[in-house]
């Protein structure tokens, strides 16, 4: 009988506790799962390039495949790649893409500079690099030449409850 009343007593204790515990350690603070951001993009079109000054002869870049082609793909990768649940974007934003004369990208700059956008600048270089498709470089009077392509987008977040 008495070690019936033990083991009852040692039972209702476990899980007396094992409740007890839960509770103390638990932090309201944390992100649930069922939380989810909503990200639509919009790309602008024409994708702007700067010129070179005192040329006649200038062709832009290109990418392979059009624009449109670079446009969708991006848009793809940001939907992939993006932590959208680090972040809220709202609003216009800028990047500039220097592409030198071999086609590749060699550097990417993200604008306006607000509150925590450093982050969001840092993972759209790692979305712009995961595109392996070389563009076709600017020239200038037959010879390529390094050249930016600036990107224009609006970004809107909608965070919801799951």
């Amino acid at each position: 009988m008495k070690t019936l009343i033990l083991f009852t007593a040692l039972l209702v204790s476990t899980f007396a506790w094992a409740q007890n515990n839960d509770v103390e350690e638990r932090d309201d603070n944390m992100i649930t799962e069922n939380n989810k951001n909503i990200l639509k993009i919009d790309i602008k079109e024409p994708l702007l390039q700067v010129a070179v000054k005192n040329c006649n002869d200038f062709k832009t870049a290109n990418f392979e495949g059009g624009i449109p082609a670079y446009k969708e793909t991006l848009r793809k990768y940001m939907y992939v790649y993006l932590n959208t649940d680090f972040y809220v974007l709202n609003g216009d934003f800028t990047f500039t893409l220097t592409i030198d004369q071999k086609g590749k990208i060699t550097n990417i700059e993200g604008s306006p500079k607000v509150s925590n956008s450093q982050i969001f600048f840092e993972d759209m270089k790692y979305v712009v690099r995961r595109i392996k498709k070389n563009w076709i470089p600017a020239t200038r009077n037959g010879q390529p030449v390094t050249s930016q392509v600036k990107i224009k987008m609006n970004l809107s977040s909608i965070a919801t409850d799951v």
